[in-house]
């Protein structure tokens, strides 16, 4: 990227604040979507939310930032051009890594919901957020409170937020907690090559194995659709998260499988992801 990354290094820092025109409400629907709604963020907005950076940094802002700032609308395609350059080097080799997280903990926050509903949700968020109802406190960088006013609350699973959640600086935005996903922990035994653990999914238990995973199971209720022990479920499981076809994330005492998208790919027999086969 010939140090275009260092240029976002002000907008963005690693601790503090950071402008929330950068995490439009449109990102959900996809990069291209994001960055299209970035383009057309009115300058009055701009003005705004970069003003406050310079006070918040104790610095300048550099002449390019500060020229968006002030309005100059080509800084602005120039920060979009950034942004997509540096998601095509830094996030997009991995996003089958990073996509399959965010589904391990979709997953145990829907069956969450399904078992309990709203209070077991919040309950089994993960311990940097503690649900006392009807309060739901988080770790925060700065003290602050956000009243929901009746208007419900975005609750965004992220692979790149690390130790405490974030919300919108401006408190009439749409109410929306990202919190960080469960990493697996390293490796305490070497990587079995991939390669050689798919060789390995020949056979009719491991496909049964695949296909019982479903929505999300954990290894006993595994165990018992596909009608095998639990230390088979457990052994064949392992052998499929090493290559690459589930993720796994603990809940409680228990431990909840799901698809990773390669997975879900080889179920639908080897179907194209991201222009790649599955196998």
């Amino acid at each position: 990227m010939n140090g275009e990354a260092r240029l976002l290094a002000p907008l963005v820092p690693t601790r503090g604040y950071f402008p929330d025109f950068l995490t439009p409400a449109e990102g959900l629907l996809g990069m291209d979507e994001a960055l299209a709604a970035l383009r057309e963020t009115p300058a009055a907005r701009l003005h705004v939310e970069l003003g406050r950076l310079a006070p918040a940094a104790g610095r300048p802002l550099p002449a390019w930032i500060q020229a968006m700032a002030d309005g100059e609308t080509r800084s602005l395609g120039r920060l979009a051009g950034i942004l997509q350059r540096y998601h095509d080097a830094a996030v997009a080799p991995y996003w089958h890594r990073v996509q399959s997280r965010i589904e391990a903990d979709r997953a145990a926050r829907g069956r969450a919901l399904l078992d309990g509903g709203a209070d077991r949700l919040l309950a089994s968020l993960p311990p940097m957020m503690r649900w006392r109802p009807p309060v739901l406190e988080a770790d925060y960088p700065v003290d602050r409170e956000l009243h929901l006013g009746g208007r419900g609350l975005l609750l965004l699973p992220s692979y790149f937020c690390r130790r405490t959640p974030v919300t919108f600086y401006n408190p009439d935005l749409t109410p929306v907690l990202v919190y960080p996903v469960e990493h697996p922990a390293p490796r305490l035994t070497p990587q079995v090559p991939a390669a050689r653990s798919l060789g390995r999914l020949v056979g009719q238990t491991r496909s049964a194995i695949l296909q019982g995973i479903g929505v999300g199971c954990t290894t006993s209720e595994l165990a018992r659709r596909v009608d095998v022990s639990l230390a088979s479920a457990s052994q064949h499981a392992t052998v499929l998260r090493d290559a690459g076809l589930l993720s796994t994330l603990r809940q409680g005492n228990a431990v909840l499988h799901t698809l990773t998208p390669l997975g879900a790919a080889l179920l639908r027999g080897g179907a194209q992801m991201d222009g790649t086969a599955a196998l």
